[in-house]
């Protein structure tokens, strides 16, 4: 008895959203109309990777040496299972890509959310409270953002990996770039919500809120909050894209995912040894890839901010 009314609540938030402006803004905006489509895709072909890559590319059992450095198979000498040519280990690189764009968006994805819950945290609790608080979280912000965030991210991954046990450092390297990355990720979204919180600290609603005596967690994550999701969702839209791009450096620069979990930057990493040999695919392709999937969540932040921004309207 109770699917009933809840399949109509939600039947009836997506009308209204496929009824409200955002949509309508999308439907006006090719460019971000064909980004979105491009974006679908990119997630779905990671998502059911293992059923759609011809191959495991780290299945050892999958690979053959007599398959090795094949070019793409429009390509004299190619062959056609192989579409964008093998690799020096018979590996397919359109499989890799796939397998490895699976971790590139999952770590962007961690990376964004975590840093995400850290801001929102440290903004409300700044912005509401003010005073040496704010001075307090907002000095570390500052200095955090003296650093340049490879190198912050750089010196959390050497430090983590020598604190881990060997057999460890390899299983849990997702998770140390992630929270590498959100060591200053996490900025941008305290200093945008605490500008929110600021404003909206002050207005009636907060007061009468306070006049009966709600307690300021109530009020932070009922009143306040939701009144500064708007500038942050355009936040967390384009650095989502920054994410897998540093990702991908911190890979490239071999302090990032290992060749047994590769993202696109491992990929490209390791098919630089072989650009000047005349195997140009193994890298050429993965870094088209993840310039495309970059290309196209900045194009989504981009038409998001102008959708999100009243004075455009």
């Amino acid at each position: 008895m109770l699917t009933k009314p809840m399949s109509n609540a939600g039947r009836g938030r997506l009308a209204r959203f496929f009824q409200g402006d955002l949509w309508w803004s999308l439907r006006q905006d090719p460019v971000a109309m064909g980004a979105g489509v491009v974006l679908i895709a990119v997630v779905l072909l990671a998502l059911f990777a293992p059923w759609i890559a011809p191959q495991n590319p780290y299945d050892l059992a999958q690979l053959d040496l007599l398959n090795a450095e094949l070019p793409p198979r429009w390509i004299a000498g190619g062959e056609a299972q192989f579409l964008l040519g093998t690799d020096t280990q018979g590996r397919d690189v359109w499989s890799a890509i796939l397998y490895g764009s699976r971790m590139s968006l999952v770590i962007g994805l961690a990376t964004v959310v975590l840093s995400l819950a850290i801001g929102l945290m440290v903004g409300l609790a700044a912005g509401y409270f003010g005073g040496w608080i704010d001075n307090a979280l907002m000095r570390l912000g500052d200095t955090l953002l003296s650093i340049p965030t490879i190198l912050v991210a750089i010196l959390v991954t050497a430090v983590f990996r020598q604190l881990l046990p060997p057999g460890l450092r390899e299983t849990l390297s997702s998770v140390i770039l992630i929270l590498a990355i959100s060591m200053t990720n996490w900025v941008q979204y305290a200093r945008t919500v605490r500008a929110s919180a600021l404003v909206e600290r002050g207005k009636e609603y907060v007061q009468s809120a306070r006049l009966i005596r709600v307690s300021p967690l109530r009020i932070m994550l009922t009143h306040i909050l939701p009144n500064t999701l708007t500038p942050v969702m355009v936040t967390a839209t384009l650095n989502l894209g920054l994410a897998i791009l540093i990702e991908a450096t911190l890979s490239f620069l071999g302090v990032g995912m290992p060749p047994t979990e590769p993202s696109l930057g491992t990929l490209i990493r390791l098919g630089n040894q072989f650009l000047f040999s005349g195997q140009w695919w193994v890298v050429v392709f993965p870094a088209v890839y993840l310039s495309l999937v970059v290309l196209v969540v900045n194009l989504l932040g981009d038409w998001l901010r102008d959708a999100l921004n009243p004075r455009l309207r």
